[in-house]
């Protein structure tokens, strides 16, 4: 064989270093196209079940209005309703007679006071009991002995310290919402792993170095997930209180359609409420995501 026709190592390290360069760009297209194609499928498939959910349950809605004789309105009728309540949801006729938008805006701004109000006493707290035992030995046993107890026997306890009925109010979502924050916090202090402080030690981190470098970095998952927690509660917790302030709010709103027995506009208040809970929900699950720890 003439040296024409020899291939030596270098050579046959050239070609292939060729090829590869022109398939790879096409390879690397292919699975990113699979993976679209992949999330595309469950994204499609997660929405479909949700339907087949929501049509269940408009299902079982509807049987139980037919069993009680259109005591309970159905969907058809409630959703006739809710439609005209949306066409003008912020008209203001006086004190009693706001439209559903006024309403739902007067309670967001109520949880988000209570609930921001807590979240600036639970997290202090809450890092103070996770990084040190005698501070957990100390505040502890009060958080057992307050979280279980009803939000609405917190009102009277308003109502006697600020004299208002929407301060009460905004009280007894700050008081209830803030445990959930305040226990998370703590664990996600206290479960830093030993190495990450004795790294600290070793390099000689100031106290504010190792707070925004190791504590609050690797805790901040947990901060997160007790805060969607608490919004969660808070939520909950406005349609109670506004029931017993009245004036004005959704949870008013809920007692006021019922004392002029109009159904519809319960049921339509509920719907309300209940997606702005999984709006609150879906904001606080997204941040969660964003600062969690990926593998």
């Amino acid at each position: 064989m003439s040296d024409k026709d020899t291939l030596t190592l270098s050579d046959i390290n050239g070609q292939a270093e060729v090829l590869t360069s022109n398939i790879a760009p096409d390879g690397v297209k292919n699975d990113k196209f699979k993976l679209l194609i992949s999330q595309l499928a469950g994204k499609l498939k997660s929405t479909a079940l949700a339907g087949i959910g929501v049509l269940v349950f408009i299902g079982f809605w509807s049987l139980l209005s037919i069993y009680t004789k259109d005591a309970l309105p159905g969907p058809l009728a409630t959703f006739t309703v809710l439609k005209e309540m949306l066409s003008d949801p912020f008209y203001d006729y006086g004190p009693n007679d706001k439209g559903i938008g006024l309403q739902l805006f007067n309670s967001i701004k109520t949880v988000l006071s209570g609930f921001l109000l807590g979240s600036l006493i639970a997290i202090p707290i809450g890092i103070l009991m996770g990084a040190s035992t005698i501070c957990k030995q100390i505040f502890y046993p009060i958080v057992q002995l307050l979280k279980p107890v009803s939000p609405l026997a917190w009102f009277p306890i308003g109502l006697v310290v600020f004299k208002d009925t929407g301060m009460a109010t905004i009280f007894i979502v700050f008081i209830t919402s803030l445990w959930s924050t305040l226990i998370n916090t703590s664990f996600g202090i206290a479960s830093i792993p030993q190495d990450h402080k004795n790294v600290a030690k070793a390099f000689g981190f100031s106290k504010m170095r190792y707070l925004t470098k190791i504590l609050i970095p690797y805790s901040l998952p947990h901060i997160i997930t007790g805060l969607r927690l608490s919004i969660s509660v808070a939520w909950l917790v406005i349609v109670a209180g506004e029931m017993l302030s009245g004036g004005a709010g959704i949870g008013f709103f809920v007692w006021d359609s019922w004392n002029a027995l109009s159904l519809e506009k319960v049921i339509s208040a509920i719907i309300i409420i209940g997606i702005v809970g999984l709006l609150f929900d879906k904001l606080f699950t997204f941040i969660e995501g964003k600062v969690a720890y990926k593998a």
